[in-house]
């Protein structure tokens, strides 16, 4: 986990694929799709440019809510988060908060372990199967 909670994964495909696999991923795993972002799009709209990025806001209470139990102000950083962006030299990354620099962020006790464990778990797995990495 690096200072910042951010876990940046790079990916084998564009931004918007990079999301399209990722909502595959999430909804063949049972999770749900509650936002797509086209950051890029907006920018464009204001006649600014900006390299592609994409955020999808995806999750199930069954991952968030003990975490909201426990301490309810963690949901403002749920449900969870992933942005596809591509950096200046051309690389597609896709990043999102570490669950366990969310536990210390908001305080979360020993009620949370599993729900935190589980998300961690989660939030790895989907990210490299939409990322197309073979991490462990």
């Amino acid at each position: 986990m690096t200072n910042d909670g951010l876990v940046s994964v790079e990916s084998r495909f564009g931004v918007a694929e990079t999301i399209d696999r990722l909502v595959d991923t999430i909804t063949f795993a049972g999770l749900r799709v509650f936002a797509r972002i086209d950051h890029a799009a907006g920018a464009h709209e204001i006649g600014a440019a900006l390299r592609p990025t994409e955020l999808l806001i995806f999750g199930h209470p069954k991952g968030g809510t003990p975490l909201m139990q426990d301490r309810q102000l963690a949901g403002i950083d749920l449900p969870v988060k992933a942005l596809a962006w591509e950096d200046a030299q051309g690389k597609v990354w896709l990043s999102y908060n570490e669950a366990q620099w969310l536990a210390e962020r908001h305080g979360l006790g020993d009620t949370s372990r599993d729900a935190v464990a589980a998300i961690a778990a989660g939030m790895h797995k989907v990210v490299s199967a939409a990322a197309g990495t073979n991490q462990s």
